[in-house]
């Protein structure tokens, strides 16, 4: 297969939908020699929102301290291989024809579905490749992700809030069983998870694991000096030392809690504060985007990858630290349809702005004139726009310098208007 062929045979697999389970990935890492048994040191993250930005920070610490160091997360946001890097560098074009190749049968034949075939190949090439850590980043859920076939060094959940509910339970409770899956009998826990009925899962699993659990603002405590568009500050302190003048190129307060997960593991694992403080500040060099980065000046232009609720809470809070900056707001919005549309709009009203609602490139994308519907009835001021980079022009015809947009709510939506860029 050449590239091409490769994307042309695996993006159609997503016809076999949302399938959990780990029956199809493990006939599939069979064929290519069990690799899932030699990706190293792994740190295996699971949670609602936060698992890029903790996935990023970690492979970024491990990478500054000399370690050769794999992260796997999805989605892309412009190409497949985006998704599988080591030490920053995207898996080679001619390795994903290589690796789909030699897995194009088991593939048709077990029916297996896009991630279950992604995996496969992301761990292949981290094997082949001798990797020292490997940061593995679950899709959905945990318990029955394609990523779960894992025993983890360390398991880390994030967040939990109601997102999925259709495949991992209507509660906090159950979808926090669901990602504490991850959770095996040698895995040190990590978590920033405080909610009540969240936590209690998560402790369950690792008493039933016998596996140390360790709370990010129990265990730990984070404090910002310096909060700007595009890089924070901090001071952090663990049980066993204080870390001062940290700087990470984030934007937003609730970057916190992931942060302090990040030199929590780091520091379980080893690593000495240089490299950790070298690791945050080049967390970039990851090829982590869209996390409410700033993309454009005059006007400023933030592209963020938010999808949910709780997520879209966290870039509102953040964006309001600055609003005294700015003249007007506006935001550029699109949603896959098992969001909650409604809930996101109002969290998105709090910023006083302007809206525009588009398609995202995906079947999957709640039409526009329903969005734009929705953000009438809350009583939000609604264009409608039939793509992203349509909407995005009439924006910057129409936003001063001194204004801001935001464009939010979709992977599909960030990657189609980076895609524009090249």
């Amino acid at each position: 297969m050449t590239y091409q062929e490769a994307l042309d045979f695996l993006y159609p697999l997503h016809r076999f939908g949302i399938k959990p389970g780990l029956d199809r990935v493990r006939s599939l890492l069979d064929l290519a020699g069990s690799p899932q048994k030699r990706l190293g040191l792994v740190v295996h993250i699971a949670g609602t929102n936060g698992k890029g930005s903790v996935a990023a920070a970690l492979a970024s610490i491990f990478q500054a301290a000399g370690k050769k160091c794999a992260l796997y997360t999805s989605p892309h946001l412009v190409d497949f291989t985006e998704r599988i890097r080591i030490n920053g560098c995207q898996i080679p074009r001619e390795r994903v024809a290589y690796y789909c190749s030699l897995l194009n049968d088991s593939i048709l034949e077990n029916h297996a579905t896009f991630f279950e075939a992604t995996t496969a190949i992301a761990f292949a090439w981290f094997a082949d490749e001798g990797v020292d850590v490997s940061i593995i980043e679950t899709g959905m859920g945990g318990r029955l992700d394609a990523t779960n076939v894992v025993d983890s060094d360390y398991a880390l959940i994030t967040t939990i809030a109601l997102d999925h509910t259709d495949w991992l339970g209507e509660t906090l409770a159950l979808i926090a069983a669901e990602k504490a899956a991850i959770i095996k009998p040698k895995s040190k826990v990590f978590t920033a998870v405080t909610e009540p009925e969240a936590f209690r899962a998560i402790e369950q699993m690792a008493e039933e694991c016998n596996a140390p659990l360790f709370v990010a603002g129990k265990d730990s405590s984070c404090q910002f000096t310096s909060v700007e568009p595009g890089m924070v500050e901090f001071e952090l302190t663990t049980a066993f030392r204080h870390y001062s003048a940290l700087k990470a190129p984030l934007t937003g307060l609730f970057h916190s809690s992931t942060l302090s997960l990040a030199v929590m593991v780091a520091e379980h694992a080893g690593i000495a504060p240089e490299y950790i403080a070298a690791g945050l500040e080049g967390l970039l060099q990851t090829g982590y985007r869209a996390r409410l980065e700033r993309i454009g000046t005059h006007p400023a232009l933030f592209l963020d990858v938010s999808h949910n609720p709780d997520g879209m809470r966290a870039t509102v809070n953040t964006l309001c630290l600055f609003r005294h900056r700015y003249r007007r707001m506006h935001v550029l919005l699109g949603l896959a349809s098992d969001k909650d549309a409604r809930a996101i709009i109002r969290e998105l009203l709090r910023l006083d702005g302007t809206f525009v609602l588009v398609n995202i490139p995906s079947e999957r994308s709640v039409p526009a004139e329903t969005l734009g519907s929705l953000c009438i009835e809350e009583g939000g001021e609604a264009k409608v726009c039939t793509t992203g980079r349509e909407g995005l022009a009439y924006l910057l015809e129409k936003a001063d310098a001194d204004d801001v947009i935001l464009v939010t709510g979709s992977f599909y939506l960030a990657g189609d208007l980076l895609a524009a860029e090249t």
